[in-house]
């Protein structure tokens, strides 16, 4: 039974702190769609789509009219295309690509993720294949959005990937410049990426999963914050930092609650599978939406200032604790992003010149997911790009932990200039890449890098 006070403070969470449904993402398998003939594999693509997603926008309209539950977001999430499209042309690629943009957008939904190779310990000519189509596919889709899994902590860190990648990053960049290369944030490169994720760019419909589920990304930075503030308000004497953790806890409880209604509801109209609940504090470029204003209210005045990474990590725990307290059903990455440009926050924290890439570094090894929509110079070399991502990935390697990067090299742009990609994506100033080329000669040696010791657990 629900007690009053829980349902009252619920009733205003989604009033007047912004508390939504950030997005249901239904996955959807595609191997039997597999064929020899690429009109075949399209056309199988395009009637499964419709199959299952047909009635997607419908019935979350529905269940948002009914709950009065904001769901800002209706996304699919397919299997990786690397392994769908093995044996074809590499002009094919495209075309499933085009194919998947076009049925997304006659479904009515945002955005379609899984256009996606998962290369950990190696790549198959299938998958080299999609990795080189990237640039083009980014830059000629609309709704396409791609990742690629470059390490595990039990397979180690494929160089190769990543070296390539910074090549498909600078490519991609210059193909959007007249969007401050945009391309580059429908691409996430991870690693330990999990296969449930709903959050784009880089969801998929990872290995193990059924035909058809529906995942759920449940947000409310904004809603933690006001949590936080009241705590402070209210309280006689300061505060401990244990007791802030118990507030994040109790609202993250109630916000997992409320992302379990809503995507068992959506998936037993749908007739299919409910999957997990995603509570990741996902920011937006609207003030009082941001993961920077929590760290805020609990006292760093100056992000990136010392003191920022452990009020992170105490951030991140404790909604990854109330979410796992609220449902057996949680899963994703269920933390905070600290994306930069979609952050005000954050942004302006990197605008102030607070917050370096060194210490966004530093925060993603105690938050969920890593170097998040961030835009560098566009003069960056495909090199140095690489070396970043190998950084990022080697902290999820070590740490057992999902990390991953979306990183921008703007064209045209440097070092305080800004770069606007408009919408949920915001924007944000441009931050210096200190010693660019000073690890060229290391990243060019290629091969894999081992998996940690760590990795012989069984």
């Amino acid at each position: 039974m629900h007690r009053t006070e829980d349902v009252l403070a619920t009733l205003s969470m989604i009033r007047q702190y912004k508390l939504d449904v950030r997005t249901v993402t239904m996955g959807i398998d595609l191997s039997p769609c597999a064929s020899p003939d690429i009109a075949a594999i399209c056309a199988r693509v395009r009637e499964r789509l419709i199959h299952y997603a047909g009635r997607l926008k419908a019935v979350c309209r529905e269940v948002e009219g009914r709950y009065g539950i904001p769901i800002v977001n209706r996304r699919i999430a397919v299997s990786p295309i690397g392994t769908l499209a093995a044996g074809h042309r590499p002009e094919d690629y495209l075309t499933i690509a085009r194919t998947l943009d076009a049925v997304t957008a006659e479904v009515g939904v945002d955005l379609v993720g899984g256009f996606s190779a998962l290369v950990q310990k190696g790549w198959t000519e299938s998958e080299r294949r999609l990795i080189e189509s990237l640039p083009e596919v980014l830059s000629s889709t609309e709704r396409v959005c791609a990742s690629v899994n470059v390490g595990t902590t039990a397979a180690g860190i494929n160089m190769d990937a990543i070296l390539a990648l910074g090549h498909v990053l600078k490519e991609t960049a210059e193909r959007t410049r007249d969007h401050d290369g945009f391309g580059c944030a429908k691409l996430v490169i991870f690693a330990n990426a999990p296969a449930d994720n709903p959050f784009m760019a880089g969801a998929f419909h990872g290995p193990g999963e059924p035909d058809c589920v529906i995942n759920i990304g449940v947000s409310g930075p904004g809603v933690v914050k006001a949590a936080v503030e009241d705590l402070v308000a209210v309280s006689a004497a300061r505060p401990t930092l244990g007791e802030i953790a118990e507030e994040i806890k109790s609202t993250a409880f109630r916000v997992t609650r409320v992302g379990e209604l809503i995507g068992r509801e959506v998936a037993a109209r749908l007739g299919v599978s409910f999957g997990i609940v995603d509570l990741s504090l996902a920011p937006t470029p609207q003030v009082g939406d941001s993961v920077g204003e929590i760290l805020q209210a609990m006292g760093v005045a100056r992000i990136g200032a010392p003191g920022s990474t452990a009020a992170l990590a105490l951030l991140n725990d404790a909604v990854k604790k109330g979410g796992s307290f609220a449902s057996s059903s949680v899963g994703g990455l269920s933390g905070a992003f600290v994306a930069v440009s979609e952050d005000a926050a954050l942004a302006r924290a990197v605008e102030a010149g607070d917050l370096t890439l060194s210490k966004l570094e530093a925060m993603t090894a105690v938050c969920s997911v890593g170097l998040d929509m961030v835009a560098v110079p566009g003069d960056t070399d495909a090199e140095t790009l690489a070396a970043l991502i190998a950084d990022e990935v080697a902290i999820g390697v070590i740490n057992h932990k999902t990390t991953a990067v979306r990183v921008i090299p703007v064209p045209g742009k440097g070092p305080g200039d800004r770069a606007v990609f408009g919408g949920l994506f915001g924007e944000t100033a441009i931050l210096p890449v200190h010693a660019a080329g000073g690890s060229t000669a290391f990243v060019r040696h290629g091969g894999r890098i081992p998996s940690p010791l760590s990795s012989l657990r069984n």
